[in-house]
């Protein structure tokens, strides 16, 4: 589990790829009993099925999370037991935090819902490994709290990597072990450039701050593709923090949407639309900024800056954005050229951190603005690409195109687990 911003850029590239291989691994006996984790809790994607909310420019959903739950609307002062029917083990945590925490899991596992859930009953504990889940994650949380004064140093992904089951075997190597490369004494830390460089270095390079703030809104259409598939997008901004992007399905409309104060979602079916939650909201205001190129230093108390992998064959620097309470965010930007070519983010859950990542490409001069046509979106889950092919600028939105519409006569006001 990353704690702080200096481990935060353990999920680079080479990190994760090696989490992939690696899906066997030791397990040490904790308190008498092997861990056998089989547990299965709600994953994201499954190409149209399991489309998550977006963390990325476009914040595409195709089918939000809580609707899975049958939860419609947030009850910030609810916890999970008091929202959610037969919850007993997270039952104390907010009732927002429950879904994510699902997700942490079935990502870690590398499962679907009904691995431990009754499909349209996800209260009933008919399944064995449901009960399995509630006892890891009871010792999970002894764990940290025994050993590592309550941090979420262990998680489900700790032992899983992906996999239903830990290996409590090492494997045997295909290739023959490569020696460790040693650090001597006369190694040096490369120079790199402070943060004010980089994010005017940034600024500069997508046409500086009078060009930038010179735009009031974007309306851009293009195609979202994932599973081999491809559908229509639209996405509207609109100065100083307004976002909407609508993917039109066969079935209907999915939307996600900021409206300058708090984020909410839409889908077709029976639902009507939901606000997002805290940690939803949040991410999708980083991505409704218009103006975020000078606006990046203001968003953070604390800016650092690291080495990074390249990217794509770039060179590229990091700089790692923290707020007190908060995951770090990760901004890898091209050495040459400046511009923002990643970002990654992470949605904090009482279980771990949920990951999402966004690479920037196709970057165009749109009046006077370089801005990415092309921005690609990666969960544990799986990914999707918005290519943008129309944009226009400085045309005319109504505010009320960001504001959520009313449920719909019809559509179920009330749910549960």
């Amino acid at each position: 589990m990353i704690n702080s911003g200096e481990r935060a850029p353990l999920l680079s590239s080479k990190i994760r790829n090696s989490a992939h291989r690696d899906r066997q691994i030791t397990v040490s006996k904790l308190r008498g009993n092997r861990l056998n984790f089989r547990v299965q809790i709600l994953r994201e994607g499954k190409l149209m099925k399991r489309f998550l909310v977006s963390l990325s420019l476009s914040a595409v959903i195709l089918l939000a999370a809580g609707q899975l739950f049958g939860q419609t609307q947030q009850q910030d002062s609810k916890t999970a037991g008091q929202q959610f029917k037969n919850i007993k083990v997270l039952k104390g945590i907010p009732a927002d935090e429950l879904i994510p925490s699902m997700q942490f899991i079935a990502s870690s596992l590398g499962v679907q819902c009904e691995f431990c859930h009754v499909r349209g009953a996800f209260e009933k504990d008919d399944k064995k490994p449901k009960q399995t889940a509630r006892s890891m994650i009871e010792m999970e949380m002894a764990i940290n709290r025994d050993n590592f004064k309550g941090q979420t140093a262990v998680t489900c992904f700790s032992c899983h990597r992906g996999a239903e089951n830990p290996v409590g075997i090492p494997i045997i190597s295909d290739e023959a072990a490569k020696p460790r490369e040693v650090e001597t004494a006369e190694k040096t830390a490369p120079t790199l450039p402070s943060a004010d460089e980089i994010l005017s270095k940034y600024l500069q390079a997508v046409g500086g701050s009078a060009a930038v703030e010179k735009v009031t809104s974007r309306q851009e259409s293009g195609t979202v593709s994932f599973g081999g598939r491809q559908f229509p997008v639209e996405v509207l901004a609109k100065a100083p923090n307004k976002r909407i992007s609508i993917v039109h399905m066969q079935n209907g409309e999915n939307i996600t949407a900021y409206d300058g104060q708090k984020g909410w979602l839409a889908s077709p079916g029976p639902r009507p639309p939901r606000d997002m939650n805290p940690q939803e909201s949040e991410a999708t205001s980083f991505d409704a900024a218009l103006h975020l190129p000078a606006e990046l230093n203001k968003m953070f108390a604390q800016l650092r800056v690291r080495p990074a992998e390249s990217i794509d064959g770039h060179d590229v620097v990091q700089v790692i954005g923290m707020n007190q309470g908060k995951p770090p965010v990760l901004l890898f930007f091209d050495k040459q050229s400046g511009l923002l070519l990643r970002s990654i983010r992470y949605e904090q859950t009482p279980l771990g951190r949920n990951p999402t990542q966004v690479d920037y490409a196709d970057y165009k001069d749109e009046g006077g603005v370089k801005i990415p046509l092309q921005w690609t979106v990666a969960r544990p889950a799986g990914r999707f690409t918005i290519q943008i092919s129309k944009v226009e600028q400085n045309v005319p939105i109504s505010d009320s195109k960001f504001e959520k519409p009313a449920a719909k006569q019809g559509q179920q006001k009330s749910g549960g687990e």
